[in-house]
């Protein structure tokens, strides 16, 4: 195992300049794959400070969309956030509520209930709150052809690899290129038959507010037993399809079949406004597949790698892309054995 590398960590003048009292306790508690989480004390106080990576190394500004969208919910009287109390823009921190809490290791009917109630809140506010319609969810996939152009962006990234990756390259050649070839003309096919052009930018109507990258993987149990949530990185204005998708599709909380149909159900209800949401749910589900299986493979890029050393990756790079390529071989495997069966993934 590789320890966080200490130097990353923030300076303790900073964090107490943040906090506005001496602290205690400036411990680092993992994060997600990007940024860095640490426990800050006081003598009163519980926070959690959060450490965005450097924007040399990552163009999307994290912080800024993360801090706009907790003050936006907060604003609004939503509870199951943390709620921002300080910024240091220059250091790329945030320091945040701190919510007592453990990981959702297992994902209940009332689990997908919370979940679902909360999207509606978010839903809510993308209809009532003046949150700028430029402001896209980061990767945002507003039709078929920009999904299509994501997974051919991702699939060349990770082709210019040196070839010295020959299990990856075997991999995308033999494995994943054929099915994606299938599977967009599959796509293709399905919106065509519905009346849908697969090329047409979805209009604003179409679009939802949705805290995208949500999931399981991203809550936490509360002491009560309800859920609060975090990390809201990716935050704007999206195709709740992809939102829809992603849930289902994240490697980070595995969710049991009668979850995830109801998850499904619950998502047509929520977004079924929109005539043309289960058809494109039914067409777009596997193209996100596809996504998923390479956005997996992102530890084989040098810069992916390093903001997960920052973050605190505690295995060796050889392991992780290990891991991850078996990982995508797994997505692989699943949707050409549901294109096989001709699953339909909407009503």
């Amino acid at each position: 195992m590789r320890a966080p590398d200490p130097s990353l960590d923030p300076p303790a003048t900073v964090v107490r300049r943040l906090v506005g009292a001496p602290i205690t306790e400036l411990a680092p508690i993992g994060g997600g794959r990007n940024s860095r989480v640490y426990r800050v004390r006081s003598r009163r106080s519980t926070f959690a400070l959060k450490q965005y990576p450097s924007r040399l190394d990552d163009a999307h500004d994290r912080l800024a969309t993360e801090v706009d969208a907790l003050r936006l919910m907060r604003q609004h009287q939503l509870d199951a956030v943390p709620d921002v109390i300080a910024v240091d823009r220059d250091h790329g921190l945030a320091l945040l509520s701190w919510i007592n809490g453990s990981p959702v290791t297992a994902v209940s009917n009332s689990d997908v209930d919370q979940a679902v109630t909360f999207l509606a809140a978010v839903d809510t506010l993308g209809q009532a709150c003046a949150f700028a319609e430029q402001r896209h969810a980061a990767e945002a996939c507003l039709s078929g052809a920009e999904i299509e152009r994501q997974i051919a962006a991702r699939l060349k990234k990770l082709q210019e690899l040196p070839v010295g990756e020959e299990s990856l390259h075997t991999f995308l050649q033999v494995s994943f290129r054929p099915i994606f070839d299938r599977l967009i003309a599959q796509a293709r096919g399905r919106m065509c038959a519905n009346g849908i052009d697969f090329d047409t930018v979805l209009v604003q109507e179409q679009r939802s507010l949705v805290p995208s990258d949500f999931g399981f993987h991203n809550g936490l149990r509360r002491p009560d037993g309800t859920l609060a949530f975090f990390d809201f990185e990716y935050f704007g204005w999206d195709d709740p399809v992809k939102l829809t998708a992603d849930v289902l599709l994240h490697p980070g909380t595995p969710i049991m079949l009668p979850q995830r149909e109801q998850f499904r159900r619950a998502a047509e209800c929520l977004y079924g406004r929109d005539p043309t949401f289960c058809p494109r749910l039914n067409a777009l589900y596997p193209l996100f597949g596809l996504r998923w299986t390479l956005i997996v493979l992102n530890e084989f890029l040098p810069d992916c790698w390093r903001r997960r050393v920052m973050a605190g990756a505690g295995e060796s790079w050889t392991a992780a892309k290990q891991r991850q390529l078996a990982r995508a071989h797994e997505y692989v495997s699943h949707l050409a054995a549901e294109e096989l069966q001709g699953v339909t993934y909407g009503e």
